[in-house]
């Protein structure tokens, strides 16, 4: 389906599904902990069945990952669209993330505990790592068209989206062992993504 494709109605209703449940594992596991965050408890809260939630997710540790990560790569990915089209790769990319630093102060709190929380079980922190896998496709993919003179299978949009999550891992580990204080998040990550470059990006 291209993307000026509208979505079915069946599509629509089981994206709306997986984001349901996925939003109730995050917010059940930043309640209870992972270890106190059962899958019958996400089924009930998600208002789904258990045979219901496994269509969608084979354990709880991937349903909390996806409501971690997948609000967040939605708000990447639309505010990369939005930067004119003259922008190199990277530069779309570093204002991307600086229109989303505005975002930060009022979600401190809960951008550090949900650092915490995936930090909190081994299981979670690789279902978090291959969420981050998507964040890094999803990206390349939007920077792929402002390269110039891309060739077949150009590795350059990968590693630079991969480079950017990378900074993005980075600038949130400084922050939490800075105590979620000084440097803040936003001047952290600014400082990691002017430091990313791809030649030709």
């Amino acid at each position: 389906m291209s993307r000026s494709e509208p979505e079915s109605l069946a599509v629509r209703k089981r994206r709306a599904t997986n984001a349901r449940i996925a939003a109730s594992a995050a917010r059940l596991a930043g309640r209870h902990g992972v270890g106190g965050t059962t899958v019958d408890r996400i089924a009930a809260d998600a208002e789904v069945g258990r045979a219901t939630f496994f269509r969608y997710y084979d354990t709880k540790e991937s349903a909390v990952a996806e409501g971690i990560a997948g609000p967040w790569l939605t708000l990447v990915t639309e505010a990369i669209a939005r930067q004119p089209g003259d922008r190199t790769a990277q530069e779309a990319l570093v204002a991307a993330f600086a229109e989303l630093a505005a975002e930060f102060p009022a979600q401190a709190g809960r951008i550090r505990e949900l650092v915490r929380l995936t930090r909190s079980s081994p299981a979670l922190d690789a279902w978090t790592a291959r969420a981050y896998q998507r964040y890094e496709r999803a990206i390349a993919e939007l920077l792929a068209p402002r390269f110039e003179a891309p060739a077949s299978h150009d590795p350059r949009p990968r590693l630079l989206a991969a480079l950017a999550m990378a900074a993005v891992r980075v600038s949130l580990d400084e922050w939490v062992r800075g105590g979620g204080e000084l440097p803040e998040l936003p001047e952290l990550l600014g400082r990691a993504l002017n430091a990313v470059s791809v030649d030709g990006g």
